[in-house]
């Protein structure tokens, strides 16, 4: 039997918290709702995080709905504070539109909107030219400071002191969801689960200025099984931008995800049918490995097409069958000025393809056995390479059971 649009999401495990239940799931199954999510372009593209987003936003949009990417212009001036221990780097307006346009054509590739089957906004527009004293007396005056400090957004920057702007954040987030639904009917606002408490401010103040009701409703975080965020690895985060992200990292950063983790990844990242993710629920042990490779391709090929995942499959399984000169293993050149005394160290080969993110990270590495260097497992971290050890040019790094790299010699 085919489940609701509801029912899939909820057996998909994505559900967190919602602030109607039935009432949300009447609406999501039965009506035609206009519904919003925010992304703060604090950085040049989306990451990962976004991407469990992205793909719920999908879902709706493919049930019928009408979504609206906000995306945070003028929030991004102040800096959300949610789950971070220190104030955010402030950054310039000019910085914020250039990264504000490069998540518009991220957005592009999983969201439709054409025939205003979707529509993006930027709250710069309407945030950036708010006189303040009008704002707070307009807004302000219904938040409750005590109620605000209770919120699990601001707990861990109370500890270390926040901000004054930040405080502003929930405010503006609240006006935003109050502007949606004035201008395009919105009643619905989804997020990350951090986004709770945000998210009821906007819900009270609709009912407060306008006495209707609105809703939120947020999504389980991205983490590992034993409660980890996913999306970072040795080298930063997981980026949909192929240029800080290779389709091939980012094939392999989900084919080498945890056995009790790629399963759940399979329910609430990819399109699989859940009939089929309960047949791969039945493996273990080296059969897991099918479940894997099937994720990695799936997502992908949404981030990056088809061609790019089924170059970086075969890529994979031609190294792990120990074919190691395939053309779609991630590279990076040396030259001349690389090597001192017409030689260069296992621990400069591994910072300069960013395999250890220092010096110290590259010797702990190869202390424990970690590295193979052209084949041949590297057990002093003083080992030195000449130009002819590679081979055409050529040579391979192994970093634990997994990761690949090659250097070429220019």
């Amino acid at each position: 039997m085919k489940l609701s649009t509801y029912d899939e999401l909820t057996a998909r495990e994505l559900i967190a918290q919602t602030t109607g239940g039935e009432e949300i799931k009447r609406l999501i199954d039965n009506e035609r709702l206009t519904f919003y999510i925010g992304f703060d372009p604090t950085a040049d593209s989306l990451t990962v995080g976004h991407f469990l987003v992205l793909t719920v936003m999908k879902r709706l949009q493919d049930a019928g709905h009408r979504p609206i990417a906000l995306l945070g212009g003028g929030t991004t001036m102040v800096g959300d504070p949610t789950g971070k221990t220190d104030m955010r780097k402030m950054l310039t307006l000019e910085d914020i539109r250039a990264n504000a346009e490069k998540f518009k054509a991220q957005m592009a590739k999983f969201i439709d909107f054409d025939d205003d089957r979707a529509v993006m906004v930027n709250n710069a527009d309407w945030l950036l030219d708010l006189n303040y004293i009008e704002f707070l007396r307009d807004i302000g005056v219904h938040f409750s400071v005590n109620r605000m400090l209770t919120a699990e957004c601001f707990k861990s920057r109370l500890e270390k002191g926040l901000t004054f702007i930040e405080f502003n954040y929930m405010l503006m987030q609240s006006y935003d969801f109050l502007k949606l639904f004035d201008d395009y009917g919105c009643i619905l606002q989804c997020g990350g689960d951090d986004q709770w408490s945000n998210i009821l401010g906007g819900t009270e103040l609709i009912r407060r200025k306008r006495g209707k009701d609105a809703h939120g409703l947020t999504f389980q975080l991205l983490t590992t099984s034993d409660g980890r965020k996913m999306g970072k690895t040795e080298r930063g985060a997981v980026w949909l931008d192929p240029n800080k992200t290779s389709p091939y990292d980012f094939f392999q950063y989900w084919r080498n995800v945890r056995d009790d983790d790629v399963i759940r990844c399979m329910k609430m990242l990819s399109f699989i049918p859940l009939e089929e993710i309960y047949e791969y629920e039945k493996l273990a042990g080296q059969d897991l490995n099918q479940a894997k490779e099937r994720l990695a391709f799936e997502i992908t090929k949404m981030v990056h097409g088809e061609a790019e995942a089924a170059a970086a499959l075969d890529t994979v399984r031609a190294l792990f069958g120990k074919q190691t000169d395939s053309e779609d293993m991630p590279k990076t050149s040396v030259n001349e000025s690389d090597f001192t005394d017409g030689f260069i160290s296992a621990v400069d080969l591994l910072t300069v393809a960013n395999l250890a993110p220092s010096k110290a990270e590259a010797k702990r590495l190869i202390i424990q056995g970690g590295v193979e260097i052209g084949g041949v497992k590297v057990s002093d971290f003083g080992q030195k390479y000449s130009k002819d050890d590679f081979t055409e040019g050529k040579l391979i790094i192994k970093k634990g059971k997994k990761i690949y790299h090659r250097i070429d010699l220019e």
